[in-house]
């Protein structure tokens, strides 16, 4: 089972080298036969009311630029983290909607995280040049340290998985698998960004 995604890593970054980004065949496909056995994928939406949320999470790792980055970075704003990696096909299906989702609450009292559980650090950056992304990404394949932050709430296997934590930093939503419907997870950003702390 391992050797699927190596194969398919090395095929989408050559691709991506030699297309010069301009068509994506991973995600066409992706979208054409729908997932083809990566882990996770059930399309679960679930919202947690405040007194369901528990603990504030706590992480801290280093991003794909080599910068520190850590939950304190986030106190008082609405969070959106997202477990990807750059050959599943799914995650490459949504970042058009993260990215401009991203874009939208820019300042605004939202900010995104990808937390990549799979890549090094010249993939996720090509990932990011590839779909405009604009938010950072952890490298959390060496360690885990991330995943083990918020493995009470995202399965380790589930990719992608985003999470969307509250100004206090505790979990308040959760999508296991594709978000197909990217109107969903802007309303419980909005929503969040206006509930009292």
């Amino acid at each position: 089972m391992r050797i699927v995604p190596v194969s398919i890593a090395t095929l989408v970054a050559a691709t991506l080298l030699l297309s010069g980004c301009t068509a994506d065949p991973l995600s066409e496909q992706y979208a054409e036969i729908g997932d083809p056995g990566y882990a996770s994928a059930d399309g679960t939406i679930s919202e947690f009311a405040p007194d369901e949320r528990g603990e504030a999470i706590v992480f801290d790792g280093t991003t794909d630029e080599g910068n520190p980055l850590s939950s304190s970075d986030y106190a008082g704003e609405v969070l959106v983290v997202n477990f990807w990696y750059a050959a599943c096909a799914p995650c490459r299906v949504e970042a058009p909607d993260l990215a401009a989702l991203s874009a939208k609450y820019q300042d605004v009292g939202a900010r995104f995280l990808g937390v990549n559980v799979y890549d090094q650090a010249e993939t996720s950056l090509a990932f990011a040049r590839s779909f405009d992304i604009e938010y950072p990404s952890i490298i959390d394949a060496n360690s885990g340290a991330v995943r083990l932050a918020f493995a009470g709430h995202a399965p380790p296997s589930a990719v992608p998985t985003t999470l969307v934590l509250d100004k206090q930093g505790r979990v308040a939503a959760r999508f296991i698998g594709l978000i197909d419907e990217p109107s969903i997870l802007d309303t419980m950003i909005s929503d969040l960004i206006a509930e009292e702390s």
